[in-house]
C-alpha cells in the first residue's frame, strides 16, 4: 500500500500548490481583481471535476488498457513543463480577459492539473482491484483521507513557507521537477496495476452473495447503520452524495466570505476555514478499518445546534459580534457541520468497485456548490444570502439523515432537530433582511462584492452622515449638511499625507494641477479640486462610480474637471499615454484582499511614467494588520526615489468626520519633502529585517504582518 499512499500524497500536495503558483504569475497581467481569482478557481473546479469523471469512465476498460491510456496522458502532460506562462499570453487590452485567462490556464497547466486530479480516485480503484478480500479493498477509502492531508500540507506550506522565500518563477520550476517525479512514480503504479489487477473485487471470500444491504458489525454507536453490498448505488444514493458535498462547499465559501468581509479583514484568515474543511475529510475517512472517527450519535446534534448559533450570529449585536466571539463561533460551526456532511458521506460510501462514481458525485457536488457561491449568488442576491441558505440546507440534510435511519431511538430526534434548525435559520435570515432594509438606503451586489450606503443622523442634525461600506471596510463618508458637504473626511483630511501633498503641489501651481487617484471610494479627494485642476480617477468596480455620483456629492460639487477610467488601474495606466500627474494617489490597501501587484517594483515603474519630474506618488498604507510602509520604502529605494511617511491622528476634527491614517510620499522632489508642513508630520518607518523589494515575481504578506 506504500507506493499507492506515496503517489496520492505527492499528487494532492502538488494539486494544492499549483493553484497559487500559476495564479500569481498571471495576476500582474490581468489585474488583481476578484475576477481573475474567480476565473482561476472556476477553471480548477471544472478540471478537477473532469478528472474525477475520467477516473469513473476509465473503469469500463480492462486493467491493461487503463494503464496504457493513463501512461500515455501522463507522458503528454510532460510537454507542458515547466509551468511558466509564456509572454504570448499577455493581454493586449482588446480581448475578453475571461477567455484569455481560461486559454492561458488550459495551455500552461491544464493537462498536468487534470492528471493530478485523476490520481486520488484512480489509484484507490487500482489498489482496491488488487485485493481479493473485499474487507481489505474497502481500506482504499483511507487513501482519500491521506489525499486531503496532503492538500492540507500544501495549503499551509505555501503562504507560510514557500512563498516567503522563493520567487514565483522558481516555485514553478521546482513544482515542475516534482511533477516529473510524480509521473515516474505513477507510471510504476500503473504498470503494477496492469500486472496484478483482477476484476472479482466484490465477491466475498465466503462466496456469500449479499443482498442489497448488509449490516455492518463495526457500526460503533450508530444504530441501524448499513453498508452497501455488491449492488450498484442507486439514484437516491448518488443524489445524497452530491447534496452533502455541495452543502459543505457552500458553507465553506459562505463562512469564509462572511468572516473575512463582515467580521474581520485579517490577512490569511481564509486559511483557517479551508484547513478545517480539509481536516473533516481526514477525520471522516481515516480510522481503524477505514470507518473514520465520525460518530453520528454524538456529533450530529452539536452540528445542528451550531447551525442555529451561526444564524443567530448574523443578527447578534446588530450583526457585528466581537472578533473574539464571532470567529471561533463560525469556525467551530463550520467544522461540526462539515464533519457531519463528510462523516455521512463516509458512512454512505459504496463498495470499492464503485468508489470512482462516489468520488465523481462528491466532485460534482463540490463544483456545483462552489460555482453557486462564486458565480451565481452575486448575480441573484443583493446580500450574502448564501450563508443562511447553506445553514438551512444543512438542517434539511440532517432531517433527511434522520429519515434514512431504519431503526433506533434517535431517528425522530435527528429528524425533528433538522426541522428546528431550518426554522431557526429562516427566522434569523428574515431578521437580517429586515435590519439591512432598515439601516441602508442602498444595497447592491455584483462580481466585486456587496456595497451598502448607510445613513446616520447626529443628534440635532437636519441632514445625515452617509457612509459607503463593504463588509467591515469603510470606503468613505460625507456629511450631507450643505455647510459641511464639501469638507474632506475619513482618511483624507487636510492634515493627512494625501491632503498635504495635494495642497502643497497646488501652491506651486496656482493655475491648476493634475491628480490621479487609484481607488474612488466616495470621491472624497475631489473636494480638493480647484478650477483649472484635473482629476482622473481609476476604479475597477463600475458600481462604485454609480454610487459615488448618486448618493454622494464630492464628485459633482468639485470645481475640478473629473474623469473616470474603469478597469484594473495598473493595466489601464500601462495602456495610457503618460498623464503628467502632479500627484498620483494609490489608495487600495485597506482590506485583507491586498492587490499586491499595485505595490511592486514593476508597478512603481508604471506610476513613475505617469508623474511629472517633480511629482509625487502617495501610497495609503493605513492597515490594522499589515506593515505596508516598509514595503513602499523598499521599492522606492530600489527605484532611487525618496520616501517619507506621514501619520495623521485626526485630532483637529471638530465634526467627528476624520479617521487616523498613514500615508507614504514617494518622490524625487527634495523640496516638497523639506517643506515645514510636511516635515513636521513626518513619522519613522520601522525596518523589517530581511525585507526585499516586492516584485511581480516575489512578494509575501506573511512577512509584513503586524
Amino acid at each position: 500500500m506504500l507506493i499507492y499512499a506515496l503517489t496520492i500524497l505527492i499528487s494532492s500536495f502538488l494539486l494544492f500548490l499549483v493553484q497559487p503558483i500559476i495564479a500569481k504569475q498571471i495576476v500582474p497581467w490581468f489585474g488583481g481583481s476578484a475576477g481573475v481569482w474567480t476565473t482561476c478557481l472556476t477553471f480548477f473546479q471544472l478540471v478537477l471535476l473532469a478528472g474525477y469523471a475520467y477516473s469513473d469512465w476509465i473503469q469500463r476498460f480492462a486493467p491493461r488498457i487503463q494503464s496504457v491510456i493513463h501512461v500515455t496522458l501522463l507522458a503528454a502532460s510532460l510537454l507542458a513543463m515547466p509551468i511558466i506562462a509564456g509572454d504570448q499570453w499577455k493581454p493586449g487590452g482588446e480581448e475578453d480577459p475571461l477567455f484569455s485567462i481560461l486559454g492561458l490556464l488550459a495551455a500552461t497547466i491544464g493537462l498536468p492539473y487534470f492528471m493530478l486530479s485523476t490520481t486520488g480516485p484512480l489509484i484507490q480503484s487500482w489498489f482496491a482491484r488488487e485485493q481479493r478480500d473485499p474487507v481489505i479493498a474497502q481500506r482504499a477509502y483511507r487513501l482519500f483521507a491521506l489525499s486531503n492531508f496532503g492538500s492540507l500540507m500544501g495549503l499551509l506550506a505555501y503562504p507560510f513557507a514557500i512563498e516567503t522565500w522563493i520567487t514565483t518563477r522558481t516555485q514553478a520550476v521546482v513544482w515542475s521537477v516534482m511533477y516529473v517525479m510524480f509521473v515516474v512514480i505513477t507510471v510504476a503504479v500503473a504498470w503494477r496495476a496492469a500486472r496484478r489487477g483482477h476484476l472479482h473485487l466484490e465477491v466475498p471470500a465466503t462466496g456469500h452473495q449479499a443482498d442489497d444491504w448488509e449490516p455492518d458489525a463495526h457500526a460503533g454507536d450508530t444504530p441501524g447503520r448499513k453498508v452497501p453490498s455488491s449492488g450498484p448505488p442507486g439514484l437516491v444514493d448518488q443524489l445524497f452524495w452530491f447534496s452533502l458535498s455541495a452543502i459543505a462547499t457552500m458553507l465553506l465559501l459562505a463562512v469564509s466570505s462572511h468572516i473575512t468581509q463582515n467580521i474581520a479583514s485579517i490577512p490569511f484568515l481564509w486559511v483557517l476555514p479551508l484547513s478545517l474543511y480539509l481536516l473533516t475529510f481526514v477525520i471522516a475517512f481515516e480510522g481503524r478499518r477505514g470507518r473514520g472517527w465520525y460518530l453520528r450519535n454524538t456529533m450530529l446534534l452539536p452540528a445542528l445546534v451550531m447551525t442555529g448559533v451561526m444564524a443567530w450570529g448574523l443578527v447578534a449585536d446588530d450583526g457585528v459580534l466581537d472578533i473574539e466571539t464571532a470567529i471561533p463561533m463560525y469556525l467551530v460551526g463550520l467544522f461540526l457541520v462539515c464533519l457531519f456532511c463528510h462523516g455521512e458521506l463516509a458512512q454512505a460510501k459504496p463498495r470499492a468497485r464503485y468508489l470512482t462514481r462516489f468520488y465523481f458525485m462528491i466532485a460534482l457536488g463540490g463544483a456545483a456548490g462552489g460555482l453557486f457561491v462564486s458565480m451565481v449568488a452575486p448575480r441573484i442576491f443583493s446580500g450574502y444570502w448564501e450563508l443562511p441558505l447553506a445553514l438551512m440546507l444543512a438542517g434539511a440534510s440532517a432531517a433527511w439523515v434522520g429519515l434514512r435511519i431504519h431503526a433506533g431511538p434517535l431517528r425522530n430526534v435527528f429528524f425533528a432537530g433538522g426541522l428546528i434548525s431550518i426554522a431557526v435559520c429562516v427566522h434569523y435570515a428574515r431578521e437580517v433582511y429586515a435590519d439591512t432594509a432598515r439601516e441602508s438606503i442602498y444595497v447592491s451586489r455584483n462580481f466585486y462584492g456587496t456595497l451598502q450606503v448607510r445613513e446616520r443622523y447626529v443628534s440635532g442634525a437636519e441632514e445625515p452622515v452617509r457612509r459607503l461600506v463593504h463588509g467591515v471596510i469603510l470606503h468613505g463618508m460625507q456629511d450631507m449638511n450643505p455647510d459641511r458637504r464639501i469638507l474632506p473626511s475619513t482618511y483624507y483630511g487636510p492634515s493627512s499625507g494625501v491632503g498635504l501633498a495635494i495642497m502643497e503641489m497646488a501652491k506651486a501651481s496656482p493655475s491648476g494641477i493634475r491628480v490621479g487617484v487609484i481607488g474612488l471610494g466616495v470621491g472624497t479627494l475631489a473636494s480638493y479640486g480647484r478650477k483649472g485642476d484635473e482629476y482622473r480617477i481609476y476604479d475597477i468596480n463600475p458600481q462604485v462610480v454609480d454610487v459615488a455620483k448618486t448618493y454622494f456629492r464630492y464628485v459633482d460639487d468639485s470645481r475640478a474637471l473629473v474623469s473616470f477610467a474603469l478597469g484594473d488601474a495598473r493595466l489601464v495606466l500601462e495602456r495610457e499615454q503618460p498623464n503628467a500627474f502632479d500627484v498620483l494617489v494609490i489608495d487600495a490597501f485597506s482590506s485583507d484582499s491586498i492587490p499586491i501587484h499595485l505595490m511592486t517594483r514593476e508597478a512603481l515603474a508604471v506610476y513613475a511614467r505617469h508623474i511629472k519630474p517633480g511629482g509625487v506618488i502617495v501610497f495609503h498604507v493605513t492597515n490594522r494588520f499589515l506593515r505596508l510602509a516598509p514595503v513602499v520604502r523598499q521599492i522606492a529605494r530600489d527605484a532611487e526615489f525618496l520616501s517619507l511617511m506621514i501619520e495623521d491622528d485626526a485630532a483637529d476634527d471638530p465634526f467627528g468626520l476624520m479617521a487616523m491614517s498613514d500615508w507614504v510620499l514617494v518622490t524625487r522632489n527634495k523640496d516638497l519633502l523639506a517643506r515645514p508642513e510636511i516635515r513636521q508630520r513626518q513619522a519613522e518607518i520601522e525596518d523589517i529585517p530581511g525585507l526585499l523589494p516586492w516584485t511581480d515575481d516575489f512578494n509575501n504578506l506573511y512577512r509584513v504582518l503586524k
